[in-house]
C-alpha cells in the first residue's frame, strides 16, 4: 500500500492489517496527529462526531501560511473527515485504491475521496468537512 504520508512502519502495518483487520485499519487511519494537535491548541476535542468537524470548520485557518504543514494538515483532516464517516454512517467502510489511495465506500457501492476532500478544506476552507459529511450521509 502506498500511503505517502504513513511512514514506513505504518505502511506495513496497515498492509498487513487491511485484508484481515478493517477495524485496525480504521483504527490507523483515524491517528490524525497533527490535526489533533492543532485543533487541542485551539481548544476543540476531536471525538470523531459531526460535532466536531463542526467546531473545524470554526477554526481560523493560520496553517495556511506554512506550505509545509498543509499537505500533512489535508491528509489529516481528509483521514478525520473519512474516520467520522466510517464511525456514523450506516455501511461506511475504509477502502484502498490501488496505489494505496484511502477513500471511504458507502454502502450504496459509493466511493468518497476523503483525502482530496481534506486538502481541499485545508487548502481553502472549502466545501467544509460538516457539509461534506451532510452530503455523504444523506446518500
Amino acid at each position: 500500500m502506498n500511503i505517502p504520508f504513513l511512514g514506513s512502519k505504518r505502511k506495513k502495518d496497515a498492509e498487513a492489517t487491511l485484508a484481515t483487520d478493517p477495524e485496525g485499519v480504521a483504527e490507523l487511519l483515524s491517528e490524525c496527529e497533527l490535526l489533533r494537535s492543532l485543533a487541542a491548541q485551539e481548544g476543540v476535542r476531536l471525538d470523531d462526531t459531526v460535532a466536531a468537524l463542526e467546531a473545524l470548520d470554526q477554526l481560523l485557518p493560520r496553517w495556511r501560511d506554512d506550505e509545509e504543514i498543509l499537505p500533512f494538515l489535508g491528509n489529516d483532516a481528509g483521514l478525520y473527515l473519512g474516520t467520522v464517516i466510517v464511525r456514523t454512517v450506516a455501511g461506511a467502510v475504509w477502502q484502498v485504491w490501488p496505489g494505496g489511495h484511502p477513500v471511504v465506500r458507502l454502502a450504496s457501492g459509493r466511493e468518497f475521496d476523503v483525502v482530496t476532500a481534506g486538502h481541499e478544506w485545508a487548502a481553502n476552507g472549502v466545501p467544509e468537512l460538516s457539509q461534506l459529511y451532510g452530503e455523504v450521509a444523506e446518500t
